[in-house]
């Protein structure tokens, strides 16, 4: 008895699939949007194309305008070394992504950079 006990103790409580939990959100469709030429510091720029992992809340029809909006704003103005800089990309990733979840809320769980080239 104590056995068994301990065997549905042990199937309930480790291996028994966990219900009820907060589920993340799915994922949807990939909206592609336009590559965008924006300026950099120096006379420099940087061409950049995104493309945005909607969830399975997000609307059929998308408007990537704020999107694009959001990448401007990230990139503008800075150096040619703060693009390309090894690490830095990511971490201007991040911050993208964090601002257009903002201008997106529950629509949008990643973004790919689909183009990135500096001159």
């Amino acid at each position: 008895v104590v056995l068994v006990v301990a065997a549905a103790a042990g199937w309930f409580l480790v291996i028994a699939p966990k219900s009820g939990g907060e589920q993340g959100p799915k994922a949807g469709a990939v909206l592609p949007l336009d590559s965008q030429q924006i300026n950099l510091a120096a006379g420099h720029y940087l061409r950049v194309g995104i493309a945005l992992q909607l969830t399975d809340k997000a609307p059929a029809e998308v408007d990537g305008s704020k999107a694009l909006d959001a990448t401007i704003g990230v990139f503008s103005g800075l150096s040619i070394e703060q693009v390309t800089k090894s690490g830095n990309r990511d971490a201007l990733k991040k911050k993208l992504l964090t601002e257009i979840e903002h201008r997106y809320p529950d629509e949008v769980m990643d973004l790919y950079l689909t183009e990135f080239v500096t001159q």
